[in-house]
Parts: structure tokens; sequence; C-alpha cells
């Protein structure tokens, strides 16, 4: 099948905050919310089911949770018991009902920086500290500071809020990488609570690694988060999972869910059946696509803007962009009001985010195009 991701769709009068955020003259590259249309498949399903007409109460079937846990042995290798799956509306919501659940006032949560913004502040809503450890640059990847990560854990850190694939970097950890980071959270006392969510989005020479899938013992201190929402353009729906093979660990989340988010979204739950059903075909031309903007980036930038530097991303449709050779003080700032592009200020995914952007390249290559053209005329007028 044939999947055209150079279209452009006009967004405009959607309601959508990617491109209702700015003024009309802005070139929206910012939130992790891609320009293209969700797989017709998913479509198709949808529109089936509000012909239906009916939109009572959801219950999931078995078949969901059979499809989630074959999808999890085909794609990872990772062997799940179809009960071990909740559904959730979400996954800032599943992190914080995790630290909301099973860490008290004056613990602390553990998080690698930069992080994801929600990540960054969800110790900031339950009275717990946060135990930053840096990811720092190495020889063409961001790396785990190991003696950082050590010296980071305190008597207090209760739980370590991992996001692999990473955002804002693109890392994706490497098996052995997950193996030094669980086994010291084993050895300490820390349940790991693993954000997953761009999980599908990984390049040719990497390969995603759930950490839960590494061992039962780790396993059974995990609770996994994924969602269809950034691999199949669905944040909207509202619709994420945990994966918890341990059962006294899955009653005790599954408790705290039911006290504040019992019910899914009935439109959430059919689109994403129907993706981890039927959407691998689109998932596969997709990534091809988005590593076809990775390098063309990449290479843009080394030809156009060797000013920004550019680490490219292993995972995930973010690009991490070290703006700090250049003669601005806001990078983001610089680049809304002088060419009118939206990015993300560096500075809100954490102090050692200063300086940087990040940049969505989810998008047709005429706007990536169009986006970068604009950043390098900005760029050239400074010297003007």
């Amino acid at each position: 099948m044939d999947f055209d991701f150079d279209r452009v769709y006009d967004r405009m009068g959607t309601e959508n905050s990617k491109w209702h955020t700015y003024p009309p003259d802005v070139l929206p590259m910012y939130v992790a919310d891609m320009d293209f249309r969700s797989p017709e498949v998913v479509i198709r399903a949808l529109r089936e089911r509000v012909e239906h007409g009916f939109f009572g109460y959801g219950k999931e079937q078995p078949e969901f949770f059979e499809t989630v846990a074959e999808r999890m042995r085909r794609r990872y290798g990772w062997e799940v018991e179809p009960e071990s799956v909740v559904v959730v509306p979400g996954v800032i919501t599943a992190f914080n009902l995790a630290a909301k659940k099973f860490l008290a006032p004056g613990q602390g949560i553990l998080m690698h920086a930069p992080t994801y913004p929600p990540i960054l502040h969800c110790n900031e809503k339950w009275g717990l500290e946060r135990h930053e450890t840096p990811l720092v640059e190495g020889d063409g990847r961001y790396e785990v500071d190991w003696d950082a990560f050590d010296a980071a854990i305190r008597p207090s850190t209760g739980m370590f809020l991992l996001c692999n694939p990473h955002n804002p970097t693109g890392r994706v950890f490497e098996r052995r990488e997950l193996e030094r980071m669980a086994q010291t959270c084993l050895d300490r006392g820390i349940l790991i609570c693993s954000d997953e969510i761009h999980c599908d989005l990984v390049y040719e020479t990497h390969r995603h690694t759930p950490i839960a899938s590494i061992s039962p013992e780790i396993a059974a201190r995990t609770i996994t988060l994924m969602a269809p929402s950034k691999t199949f353009n669905l944040p909207g729906l509202k619709f994420s999972i945990a994966v918890i093979t341990d059962q006294e660990l899955r009653e005790q989340f599954v408790a705290a869910r039911d006290e504040l988010v019992r019910a899914s979204n009935i439109l959430g739950y059919t689109a994403a059946f129907a993706a981890y059903r039927d959407g691998d075909e689109w998932l596969a031309a997709l990534l091809k696509y988005l590593d076809g903007n990775r390098q063309f980036l990449a290479g843009y930038l080394r030809e156009h803007l060797p000013a920004i530097r550019f680490t490219p991303p292993e995972g995930t449709y973010l690009a991490w962009l070290d703006c700090r050779a250049l003669p601005i003080e806001n990078p983001s700032a610089f680049f809304l009001e002088e060419a009118k592009v939206a990015l993300n200020d560096g500075a809100t995914f954490g102090p050692t985010g200063q300086g940087f952007v990040r940049l969505n390249f989810a998008c047709p290559r005429t706007l990536l195009v169009e986006g970068l053209d604009r950043m390098r005329q900005a760029v050239e007028r400074l010297g003007g």
C-alpha cells in the first residue's frame, strides 16, 4: 500500500493546540504531534464506531489484551500475559498515579536530565523530591554518567522514572545500560516506572528493549507505560496501557487508578485496537519517512547552520538542537520572533537544557524545509 507522507493538510480550524497556539504566520514545530494523517485502518474503525451512534461506558474485550501481548512478543521478544495489561487514559496520568500510590511525601523520584517536562515536575504534585542524574554528550550520542547516577540516589529515593526512548535527546538505551540501571534500583529497593511511549519509533541499527523484559526480577518491580498516541498520531484520544507483570503491584496500581480515572475513552480504545492490530504496514512506511527527515535535517544543519550542534536521535521524531554557539540569549524566543518558527524552549526540560531547542521533524518534507529555511535566514540576519 502506498502511504503519502508528503501531503500537507490544513489543520487550522480543528481546535488543535499545535496549530492554534500561535498566530497563523508562525510555523509550529514544537509539540509531539505529527503532521501526518493517522492510518486509514484507524480512521475506518473510528468511522464505523461513530456510525453506530452509541457512546456508553466502555468495556475492553479480551481480544484487545491478547493483541497487545502478541505485539509485545513480536516486536520486543517480551512474553507477557494478557492480564498483565492495564488500560489507563494517558502515560502522564499513569506515572503520576504511580508516584501518588507508591511514594510518601518526602521521598524522591530519580530521573535523567534533561527530561520531558511532565516527568521533570511530577514530584512537585505529591510533595516529593527530584533526584536528577545527567545525560552527557559522548561520542556522537548522549551517555549515562554512571558515577552521577549512583550519586543521585539517596536513602529517600523511592522510584526511578525512566524515559526510554529518551525525550528530548532521542537516546535508545542499550540492554547493558538498562540492566545496570535496573540492578542498581533492585539493590536499593527502588521501584521502576518506565515511560516507553516512543518505543515503536526507533531507527535501524537500534532496538527498543523494554526494561521489564530483561528478567522476571526486574519485571516484578517495574511499571511499563506505552501508548499508540505517538506512534499512530492519536494523542488527543487519551488512551494508553501499563504492563505490570507482578500481580500484587498490578492490583495496587489498578486500585489507585479506579479511585481517580477508571474509564478509558471509548474512541481511544477503538483507535488503539485497530492500530495495534492492523497498523504495522503504515508504521513501517512512517519510520522510513521519518528516517529520511532525520537524515535531511542532519545534512541541512551541517551545511547551512553549522553553529547549531545536533546529535541525531536513535529514536523519536524529536531533534535536540544545541544553539549555545549562537549569539542569542534565548533561542526559542529568537526563532519565534525572527523566524516565525515555534520550537520548544530547552530550559523547560531542566537547567541542563538552557540554550537548546527541541524541534519536531514529523512533518511533510516541504514543511521541514520551510522551517529550516526560516531559521537559517534569521541566523544569517544576525551577521548582517
